[in-house]
């Protein structure tokens, strides 16, 4: 399990757009990404 302020492992998704893949490695040092998981967004439940 990550920890609060640990790194994030590499991974890589789709983006929903196009389909282009992103790794999360791609914006190190040059932007900055903030992770958030919202379990059950959108979902009828």
């Amino acid at each position: 399990m990550i920890q609060v302020g640990q790194q994030a492992p590499d991974f890589e998704l789709p983006s929903q757009l196009d389909g282009q893949k992103f790794k999360l490695s791609q914006f190190k040092g040059n932007k900055n990404v903030m992770l958030v998981f919202y379990p059950l967004d959108w979902t009828p439940t």
